[in-house]
Formats: C-alpha cells, structure tokens, sequence
C-alpha cells in the first residue's frame, strides 16, 4: 500500500518535472509509487465490488498514466504531480459512468465520484431519472452519511433548460447541472495510514446510493 516513500516522490517529481530526472528515478517511481498503488487501487476495486457485484476491472483499467497531454496545455511539463484512478464497472474507457475516484499527491487526498463526464444524451437520462423519482433523489442526497462525507453534489451548470425540465428544476435547482460528482478534500496522511482501506470503504458505502441512482438513470 501506499507508503511515505511515493509522496516523497511526488514531492521530489513536482520540483524536477523533467524527463531526464524521471528516467533517472524510474526504479524509485515503479518500486515507491506504481507498484503500491497498483496493489492500493487492486484492494479498492474488491472493496468497490463489495457494494455493486459487477465491478470487474483490473488496476491497469482504473489508474490514469502519471504522463500528462500537453497537446493543448501551455503547462509542458511532461509528469502529473499525483496519482488517481477511477473504479467502475468500465473504469478508464467509460470516465461518464459512475463509479469512485481516488487522487492522491502531497498536501490533498481526494475521495469522490458520480457522473463527471456526462454526453448530452446521458445527461438527458439522467435528468429524466431525477424528475421521474424526484422524492427518492432528494432522500439520497440528504442523507447524514453522505452529506457529512461529501457535503453536496457538484458540477457545472446549464444556465438554460428545456421547458419540460425547467418547471422540475424550481423544486430540484440540481436539474441545472451538467455533471452530478460528489468529492472530499482531504489530508494527505489519511492515505498512508495502516486503516486506510477501511476508510475507503466507509466514503464508497456513504454515496452507493447515489451511484445506484445514477446507473439506473442511465441504465433506463
């Protein structure tokens, strides 16, 4: 599991994001950083599994290349600072299906998930699910758990809608949004406690209701 060494790394990449430093450090990065949150991120997916039955992926589907694209960034540097990863039934190839996100880097640790990446026609399902069930929304969202873990659901929103959503967003304002995630900031030393599994579990098991909610919106 994740251990002092791989923020110290993250610490150490942040400061000497080069190519020629990394290629110089590889051994530390694979022994220090991948390997440990490979075997991290393989544990939460059994965890993940535990609350939806057809979470079958591997840590390679889950976890996102430490390379950065800097295609269309004026950032080049060429590392990310952190590393995350995103358990679902389809981790990485379906990032709009809902599942549970994990990042980590020096000084924040973060522990959400939901629906970020939601094309319009997925967005459409999901907003129709919320309408159609709009009492059972509202109760998963207020619910103790949830909201002292995550306070609230976040994301973008459409300063416009449809006439056949705007009368429902005046008693559910959260129809306006084109995202529905939920996130944690937290410290970074959470991550490198011996319980920190365990931990984990209480945050998934705080929104599987909401994830529920959400597949079933675009499973309809």
């Amino acid at each position: 599991m994740i251990q002092q060494a791989a923020l110290d790394f993250l610490k150490d990449l942040r400061k000497n994001n080069n190519r020629d430093w990394f290629h110089s450090n590889k051994k530390r990065y694979e022994k220090d950083l991948k390997k440990p949150f490979a075997e991290l991120v393989g544990t939460l997916i059994e965890v993940a599994r535990e609350i939806d039955s057809q979470v079958d992926i591997l840590p390679k589907d889950a976890i996102f290349r430490i390379n950065r694209d800097t295609r269309f960034s004026k950032d080049k540097t060429p590392y990310k600072t952190h590393v995350g990863a995103i358990i679902s039934r389809f981790g990485r190839k379906r990032k709009e299906f809902p599942g549970y996100y994990v990042h980590i880097e020096p000084g924040r640790l973060m522990l959400g998930g939901g629906a970020y990446f939601l094309p319009t026609d997925m967005l459409w399902k999901v907003r129709e699910h919320i309408m159609k069930n709009a009492n059972e929304f509202s109760t998963i969202i207020h619910e103790k758990d949830f909201v002292e873990k995550y306070d609230a659901i976040q994301g973008k929103k459409n300063k416009r809608l449809p006439k056949e959503i705007m009368e429902a967003a005046k008693t559910q304002p959260l129809l306006f949004n084109k995202q529905f995630y939920y996130m944690a900031e937290l410290p970074t030393e959470i991550a490198i406690m011996p319980d920190f599994i365990d931990f984990c579990r209480l945050y998934f098991q705080a929104a599987a209701r909401l994830n529920a909610f959400l597949i079933d919106g675009l499973e309809a």
